[in-house]
């Protein structure tokens, strides 16, 4: 990789922040691998300051972890990016993890005897609901239901028209509506 006219040793320069904690090797990788790393964090899907704060800590676990660097094994383009990936996994896991004050402290009550029979006569005359379906409309429900599919993923999976999809989905839920009530 060359910056300007000279030739960037990047494995060397991470060995002098490792060895000697250069800061001025440190400024040369974080000016060429954080913009980079911003943009294929926001490629990936994050936004700015998603990707801005991921790359501060792909650069700052650089200065802090650069003797897990082995030159044998990755350039340090690919050490950089695959922090940079398990970072935006990392935060993807927890924004969808809950927080601690939205999670239910204590013992959950006891289920109301009356509902929980109600609940289980309803679950029942459902699945004799479905099993009415025709197969077609049964499949494309239980994909998007039970497989948790958007419809695009559905046509993607079974190559039918979208449309269709749509369609055969309405016309099951409308079938299933019938039948429950």
């Amino acid at each position: 990789m060359a910056i300007g006219d000279e030739e960037v040793d990047w494995a060397a320069l991470v060995l002098r922040v490792r060895d000697h904690q250069d800061r001025a090797a440190f400024a040369v990788l974080f000016r060429h691998f954080a913009p980079r790393v911003k943009g294929f964090l926001m490629k990936s899907g994050a936004g700015d300051t998603l990707a801005e704060e991921c790359a501060q800590d792909v650069m700052a676990t650089l200065w802090q972890k650069a003797h897990l660097f082995d030159p044998t094994r990755a350039s340090v383009a690919t050490w950089v990016f695959t922090i940079a990936r398990n970072r935006r996994i990392d935060a993807l896991r927890k924004a969808r993890r809950p927080e601690p004050e939205d999670l239910p402290w204590g013992p959950e009550p006891e289920p109301d005897q009356d509902a929980a029979m109600a609940l289980q006569e309803d679950t029942m005359r459902l699945g004799k609901a479905l099993a009415q379906l025709p197969e077609k409309q049964r499949a494309l429900i239980e994909r998007a239901y039970y497989g948790d599919l958007s419809h695009s993923e559905i046509a993607e999976e079974t190559g039918l028209p979208l449309g269709t999809i749509k369609s055969r989905i309405r016309l099951a839920l409308d079938r299933l509506r019938h039948h429950m009530s």
